[in-house]
């Protein structure tokens, strides 16, 4: 019933989106005197707020034709090189990239956002790398004749991936590059990899932001999934796809309770921001209108998960820490981290972020025992949140540089 009421309020929010849209443009119009009125561009924002805030959304596309390099624009091309059931790997190169530019792979959470999310992280890394993106599938879109989808799946699908990408020039992997969630199936890949000494296995890991051991410094986050029993999730935030869906009859956590969770913890900015947006557009400032409907049709689009990824992921992570306590397994086989004996691993936190606190990503420069201290690094980003650490001028102009620094350092050929 969950899923059909929200299908419901969508549908009306859409046609009262469209009706707000209208009534913004009349009010805007030059050829109606309504306009010159006092209350004609400020009823005519306030409509376009509206408007916008209620809108549908689809999957965005990641749109990066061009980015500067050395000073010059250069043409990006864009190209679909694995498709699975539940999730695609991407590639991005830009015009006159180096033959020997460092492969990257961008591992993109799975958590009711679409990889999209990363465009910044993907449009700065490709300047100076040949750059993959895991595109995760919308879970409502996939048929249940494809199966299930959960945390040794999503690993599977790493080992996958770096095997298609194969070994660079240098005779290494390529560089793995995890954002938020996804740095637990990372750097367990990595150390099932380690153990195989598998000819692909990453040079280096970077974990952004990641939640290795929720035990530090637990955030709000952390509490919802410590205060409630498995069973919770399983009977109150599970619900079944409906049948206008490719995926009808599949067990998901919808992305729009994801996202109604995170836009809960910070209401007062969400809001604040808005009204700014209604501000800029009073006095027909555009472009910062602008700047603020762009994060928001990001923010806003938003995707299913499977009930098994989600459940396992809260169970395993969050409750359990298992990674953290070495009691991970995958395909029933326990995960050594002490297997990460020649990839290195860089940690990077915000010194704000509110959903990984400071040191839990951090956990993994400890956990990974094998691993000499010469290869391990740990960077802050003073000021930023969780959004900033792979977005924004931040992102641009410190964090990613320290990453390039450090994938160079160590992406020397094998001795």
């Amino acid at each position: 019933m969950l899923y059909h009421a929200y299908e419901l309020q969508r549908a009306w929010l859409s046609g009262a989106s469209a009706l707000a849209s209208m009534g913004a443009e009349a009010l805007s119009n030059p050829y109606l005197p309504v306009g010159y009125m006092g209350f004609g561009q400020v009823g005519a924002s306030a409509l376009e707020v509206f408007a916008h805030a209620a809108a549908p959304r689809g999957k965005p596309a990641f749109g990066i034709d061009f980015v500067e390099a050395a000073g010059e624009p250069c043409a990006v091309e864009e190209a679909t090189v694995v498709n699975r059931p539940f999730g695609d790997l991407k590639r991005f190169t830009r015009e006159g990239l180096p033959e020997d530019a460092p492969k990257l792979l961008i591992v993109a959470p799975m958590s009711g956002h679409y990889a999209t999310l990363l465009r910044g992280t993907v449009r700065r890394m490709v300047e100076s790398c040949e750059v993959y993106v895991t595109d995760w599938a919308d879970a409502k879109t996939v048929p249940l004749s494809e199966g299930r989808f959960d945390l040794d799946d999503y690993i599977d699908y790493l080992i996958e991936f770096l095997g298609h990408i194969g070994p660079q020039k240098n005779g290494l992997g390529a560089h793995m590059m995890a954002v938020c969630q996804p740095s637990v199936p990372a750097l367990a890949a990595t150390a099932i990899m380690g153990a195989q000494e598998h000819p692909c296995r990453p040079a280096t890991l970077t974990m952004m932001g990641g939640p290795i051991d929720t035990r530090e410094s637990p955030t709000t986050v952390n509490d919802v999934a410590m205060d409630r029993p498995i069973e919770w999730f399983r009977n109150t935030v599970i619900v079944t796809v409906p049948m206008q869906h490719r995926g009808a009859g599949r067990r998901v956590y919808p992305g729009f309770l994801q996202l109604a969770g995170f836009m809960s913890m910070n209401l007062g900015q969400h809001i604040l921001s808005h009204y700014e947006m209604f501000k800029h557009l009073t006095v027909g400032d555009e472009d910062s209108a602008q700047a603020t409907k762009d994060f928001y049709d990001e923010y806003r689009s938003v995707c299913d998960m499977t009930a098994e990824f989600y459940l396992q992921t809260v169970e395993e992570v969050f409750q359990e820490h298992s990674l953290a306590k070495g009691t991970f397994t995958h395909r029933g086989e326990p995960v050594d981290l002490s297997a990460i004996r020649d990839t290195a691993l860089l940690a990077i936190e915000g010194e704000r972020d509110d959903i990984s606190g400071i040191g839990q990503t951090k956990a993994a420069l400890t956990l990974a025992t094998g691993l000499a201290k010469s290869k391990k690094q740990y960077l802050l980003a003073e000021g930023a949140g969780h959004y900033g650490i792979f977005n924004g001028s931040r992102w641009r102009t410190k964090i990613a540089p320290a990453a390039e620094a450090f994938m160079a350092k160590h992406g020397k050929a094998k001795a």
